[in-house]
């Protein structure tokens, strides 16, 4: 079903750091900057900054600047025995009311002035057992013996601006699964 304009959620807390490394550090406010991401955020830049993608090839696009990640997330997480403070997933937004892995690809989110797209699904690492020794098997899980992970999804900003918690967000355009 294609979605219309209207309130589906509001922004729980925003992160960012500028190294590499979980957790993100909850903030105030987040800058973000068109085709770039967050300001003083590992992250962001022109060519991709996944440290493995960048390897491959430092020159692709960066269509990872932003991860979202909900608290429906968490509170699964949280019934599996592993409790969770905003950003130890990563997110550099943690949403209430939108349940992000719902999005396809190409879904508009807005933020108040904001606009970002949906761009992939998160592909969880190892990298987040150093929050949790079960974290990766709890993210990844597994739904009829297929691998279905619940870690979050990436989006790229389309118009930049700031965000704060309590903003309401808006989906654009696309689908909820």
């Amino acid at each position: 079903m294609v979605q219309t304009s209207f309130p589906r959620g509001s922004v729980v807390a925003v992160c960012r750091k500028a190294e590499p490394g979980l957790p993100k550090l909850v903030v105030d406010a987040i800058q973000l900057i068109e085709n770039h991401g967050i300001l003083g955020d590992y992250h962001a830049g022109q060519f991709v900054r996944h440290r493995h993608l960048a390897r491959k090839d430092p020159t692709m696009p960066n269509h990872r600047q932003i991860l979202l990640v909900d608290t429906s997330i968490l509170a699964e997480i949280a019934g599996k025995g592993i409790h969770l403070e905003p950003g130890m997933l990563g997110e550099n937004i943690l949403l209430d009311g939108i349940k992000v892995m719902t999005l396809t690809i190409g879904t508009q989110i807005e933020f108040g002035q904001v606009l970002l797209e949906v761009t992939e699904v998160r592909n969880p690492c190892s990298q987040l057992n150093e929050i949790h020794p079960y974290l990766l098997n709890a993210v990844a899980g597994t739904e009829d013996g297929r691998v279905g992970p619940n870690a979050g999804v990436m989006a790229r900003v389309l118009k930049g601006g700031w965000i704060r918690p309590g903003e309401a967000v808006i989906l654009r355009s696309g689908k909820e699964n």
